[in-house]
């Protein structure tokens, strides 16, 4: 009998480590399929990195759950997700917007499901899509109203709030998408990154299609916020961020951090006072790359 209570506690302690580490919080991270050259849209080395910095905090404990190939076979994968991640090619061929997703999506954020929308995921089409991602994430990429160049943003100043916390400003180069569709008024929108774009950045002259557009000149001067946060009736949070197109960037202690930081937000989950701490070396930005000669995508 003594034997047999001295293995039942021994499991129980060896159980224990196990129970400890139980997550807080699944959150699925979606990547889309290639469609850029090496280095640029990376979005299955972006996510895995994503994944590799959430799974590593301590408090709150998360289980980084990815997807890849643009939107996952079996969709039971976003049952009891507290966040989603989107990572991917947008536009008219928006993965989440295909076939009957936009009605899953909608089921998901009825249950207050977090969604965070990163780069080119910012872009649907104006009408339906369009007006999902008002109500979603607050704003969206617009063909036509919207303009994508490769610029400097210098972000001098960050808003108190929690997806801002630890971070620092800083100065990167990126396809910094403007611009965009907002809410009217900007709605219940929280701006996070906002940088003044130069003159000769509104000429347009690397974005696609090319510049210039009258309304983006008739602007000179003025703030665009680059990423923004969303509080929506439904009890969930939104959050879209318009840089990452350079996958170097995650290489950017700033710039993850904030990125990570409205992950966790999203999923409605303290965010610690310094921010999320991920030491990302560049082996780490080297892994899950696109293979080299990929083609892209027309």
């Amino acid at each position: 009998m003594k034997k047999l209570i001295a293995l039942c506690a021994l499991a129980l302690f060896a159980a224990a480590p196990m129970a400890a580490r139980a997550a807080d919080a699944k959150i699925v991270l979606v990547a889309g399929n290639p469609s850029h050259g090496p280095g640029d849209h990376e979005f299955n080395a972006g996510i895995k990195l994503l994944a590799k910095c959430l799974g590593e905090i301590q408090s709150p404990r998360i289980d980084p759950v990815v997807v890849t190939g643009g939107w996952p076979q079996d969709e039971k994968v976003f049952d009891g997700a507290r966040s989603i991640v989107f990572f991917m090619d947008g536009g008219g061929g928006h993965p989440m917007i295909q076939k009957d997703r936009l009605k899953t999506l909608q089921a998901l954020m009825d249950q207050g499901v977090g969604v965070a929308c990163l780069h080119y995921a910012v872009e649907v089409p104006k009408g339906v899509p369009g007006d999902r991602f008002l109500d979603w994430i607050g704003g969206y990429y617009e063909t036509g109203f919207s303009t994508n160049p490769h610029w400097v943003a210098e972000i001098k100043n960050l808003p108190d709030h929690p997806i801002t916390r630890g971070v620092k400003p800083f100065s990167i180069r990126d396809e910094w998408y403007f611009n965009i569709r907002f809410r009217p008024e900007m709605k219940g929108v929280t701006p996070i990154v906002v940088a003044k774009p130069d003159d000769q950045t509104r000429q347009g002259v690397s974005a696609s299609p090319r510049g210039p557009y009258k309304h983006i000149l008739e602007a000179k001067g003025r703030d665009e916020v680059l990423a923004w946060a969303v509080e929506r009736p439904d009890g969930g949070r939104g959050f879209g961020f318009t840089g990452a197109h350079t996958h170097k960037n995650w290489g950017n202690a700033d710039f993850r951090k904030l990125v990570l930081n409205a992950v966790l937000w999203t999923a409605k989950l303290d965010v610690p006072s310094t921010g999320v701490q991920c030491d990302v070396s560049e082996d780490d930005l080297e892994k899950n790359l696109d293979p080299k000669g990929q083609p892209r995508k027309k």
